[in-house]
């Protein structure tokens, strides 16, 4: 038998590194953020970072972009592999970020600045770093209710139809950027809602208002307004996730999920989140992963006909605010 040559076993050792990297990057994992000492994985890594409060993937690239909810506000990008490697950072241009995203094409990066309104859009490189000059996005404006609305509160950033999408709590508005940050006519919803997540499917537009506990279908000139939870008391409505023909959304203050038909908003089920304030959730496949914030826990539910039912499982985590899985 011959020896190998040093060629040949450069090219081996080659190959099976890059076997390596691709077998951890197709392993899914679920990143946790929050306002505990950093970035959780369930399984126990650590990756410390200051108020990591929403998560973002890269769609093509293993990296993960986290908002440092700061009065000086904050982002950093991450690598992906065994372990999340800082790539670059940088300010967010405004106080106090709550949401990141990432375009399709994954060459822009928006990000949801609470505290003033101020909305960012970056450039990203090859690598999924930040390049260029950033686009600032400042906004004016106020609402009804005087203690949550006193000025511009911008609370998530979506890309649709090559249009960027910022809700604002503070102003009872989508509003609407092309990507050069041209601002276009913005989506007016009824005083007071306050307009927190939202999201698209197809024509439809669905909005969770966080200051009236409502859930808005709209569709052309068409709007549907139901309650998002059919508990009495105080709601307000955190996260809002669209899956196939089915509308879930989470309520802080009954403290449960609710079910409703994307095609009409009628009510299917509510199911309690088996913690306190469900701020957050994820869906992947058929698990479901609720950011339970004061109760420090994750909890995993089984989607069984769309309906979320408890597994059992729960992770203690520090006042987790988001699930990312990637």
């Amino acid at each position: 038998m011959k020896a190998l040559t040093s060629e040949t076993l450069a090219s081996v050792n080659e190959l099976i590194a890059t076997v390596n990297h691709r077998r951890i990057l197709t392993v899914k994992h679920v990143f946790i953020g929050g306002y505990g000492p950093g970035i959780v994985t369930l399984g126990g890594e650590l990756t410390r970072v200051a108020a990591p409060s929403f998560l973002a993937a890269h769609p093509t690239l293993p990296v993960l972009y986290a908002v440092g909810e700061l009065e000086r506000g904050w982002l950093t990008a991450f690598t992906a592999g065994e372990r999340l490697e800082p790539l670059d950072e940088r300010p967010s241009e405004g106080d106090s970020p709550c949401h990141v995203a990432v375009d399709p094409g994954g060459s822009l990066l928006a990000v949801a600045n609470y505290g003033d309104g101020t909305a960012l859009l970056c450039h990203l490189d090859a690598r999924g770093a930040f390049t260029g000059e950033p686009i600032v996005l400042r906004h004016e404006g106020s609402g009804p209710v005087p203690e949550r609305q006193e000025g511009s509160h911008a609370h998530q950033a979506v890309f649709h139809d090559d249009v960027l999408h910022v809700s604002d709590l503070g102003t009872d508005e989508i509003r609407r950027y092309r990507y050069d940050g041209t601002p276009l006519e913005p989506i007016r919803m009824h005083a007071g809602s306050g307009p927190r997540h939202y999201a698209f499917a197809g024509s439809r537009l669905y909005v969770a208002g966080e200051l009236d506990g409502t859930v808005t279908l709209i569709e052309g000139e068409r709007r549907t307004v139901v309650p998002a939870s059919r508990e009495s008391g105080p709601n307000f409505p955190s996260h809002l996730q669209v899956e196939g023909d089915l509308v879930y959304v989470g309520n802080r203050g009954p403290d449960t999920v609710s079910v409703l038909r994307a095609a009409d908003l009628s009510f299917v089920a509510e199911i309690p989140a088996l913690g306190e304030w469900p701020r957050h959730f994820a869906i992947d496949g058929d698990r479901m992963y609720v950011a339970d914030q004061r109760s420090n826990v994750v909890t995993v539910f089984e989607l069984k006909d769309g309906i979320p039912e408890p597994t059992g499982q729960v992770h203690e985590v520090e006042s987790p605010a988001c699930v990312l899985i990637m």
